[in-house]
């Protein structure tokens, strides 16, 4: 069986565990553990806080520092409310391309990599390989988080890893973070002609949120020299406002879910420290004047750190070497790079399938993109022993 046609068989296998996010994918990281125990790796199956999901860390070669970390994440969108013409958790093939939920973000990379660990595991030598698949990428990179976190008090840093993210097989070196809240206040409620005796949540939602606005345009003067990214600001978006009961009640509570996309990390204390700053001084006095119940809590969704280009990265120089690129690029989606990255890891995003693709209906991957990755694949397993 050559190692596109073993691919395909392995990627089917996969889209038929519907592991998303809200559910979970532990039945899908026993799978592939199972596929790489056969072939010899050393697999660390991690649960996560909840119990319920996990990712899977394995090794083929020695236990040491250095080498190249394979990674990608487990949990895919909901189909809910989308439009398929076919079953998303059964994958379809149609002319060149397969269909199917996960099939371009990401199981297409991941069953690529499971493919051709029988090659790897003959050519390894004192370099490891490295597998990483995730849980909870959707929703804030926590597995990778997790597992940046295990790695580095296990003392363990891969030398270069590649994400495989839908990039069409483009290097990419550099994205924004991505910082997702939501913030509540709580207010009291009245009747809508008494409005000094309540306190109206939707209002003071609203005044943070032009707060919010104010920032988005002060980000503008804050981006630094040479950003290579597109728009080169932070960006600030309001995503939802919700609050109130009916138009003659003061409204109790409210909601704003919003987000940033920092180019650096002073960015993103910048707007967290100036809002804390407008809580506590300007908004938080007047509601507790008229109830000292009042509150304004912020959760924080998921903080995923960006992938930061550099002058020297070891895994650009091998990922340019393996498929022959002479450029990179930065691209506007986030991904768990820059999780490893911070670890000390040499990182590049590099992966089969279009983010065109990804999240929407009938979601497809190329078999010729699968045919690139694997063509990278065979070539970085002809190096291990070298």
């Amino acid at each position: 069986m050559d190692h596109l046609q073993r691919t395909t068989e392995i990627l089917g296998d996969l889209i038929a565990y519907p592991t998303i996010s809200a559910d979970s994918n532990f039945d899908m990281i026993q799978h592939m553990a199972g596929l790489l125990e056969d072939v010899g790796a050393r697999c660390d199956v991690m649960s996560s806080p909840c119990g319920t999901k996990a990712n899977l860390f394995a090794t083929l070669g020695p236990d040491r520092n250095g080498g190249v970390l394979l990674s990608g994440h487990s949990d895919v969108v909901p189909v809910t409310d989308q439009a398929w013409t076919r079953d998303p958790f059964v994958m379809d093939r149609a002319g060149g391309l397969l269909y199917g939920r996960g099939t371009c973000d990401m199981k297409g990379f991941i069953a690529a990599t499971l493919a051709m660990a029988p090659l790897f595991a003959e050519r390894v030598g004192d370099r490891p390989v490295h597998f990483a698949f995730t849980y909870d990428e959707e929703v804030g990179c926590l597995g990778a988080r997790h597992l940046a976190e295990t790695l580095s008090e296990r003392g363990l840093t891969p030398g270069v890893a590649i994400i495989g993210e839908p990039t069409e097989m483009r290097i990419i070196d550099g994205h924004k973070g991505c910082n997702e809240y939501t913030t509540r206040f709580n207010g009291l409620a009245g009747h809508g002609s008494l409005p000094d005796h309540g306190v109206n949540a939707v209002e003071y939602a609203v005044r943070y949120v032009n707060h919010l606005l104010g920032l988005k345009e002060a980000l503008r003067a804050r981006v630094p020299d040479n950003s290579p990214f597109d728009p080169p600001w932070t960006t600030v978006n309001v995503g939802a406002l919700v609050g109130g009961v009916a138009h003659n009640v003061i409204a109790p509570s409210a909601q704003v879910d919003w987000e940033m996309r920092p180019v650096q990390q002073g960015d993103a204390e910048f707007v967290k420290d100036s809002l804390r700053r407008y809580c506590e001084d300007e908004l938080l006095p007047k509601m507790r004047a008229v109830h000292p119940g009042a509150f304004i809590t912020t959760d924080t969704i998921g903080e995923v750190v960006g992938l930061i280009p550099t002058d020297e990265n070891e895994a650009r120089k091998i990922v340019s070497e393996l498929t022959g690129a002479n450029s990179c690029d930065v691209v506007a989606f986030g991904t768990e790079a820059g999780l490893f990255q911070a670890m000390g890891t040499d990182v590049v995003v590099c992966g089969p399938g279009s983010i065109e693709q990804a999240h929407k209906a009938d979601e497809f991957i190329a078999l010729e993109q699968l045919g690139q990755c694997l063509g990278m694949l065979e070539r970085l397993g002809a190096r291990l022993g070298g």
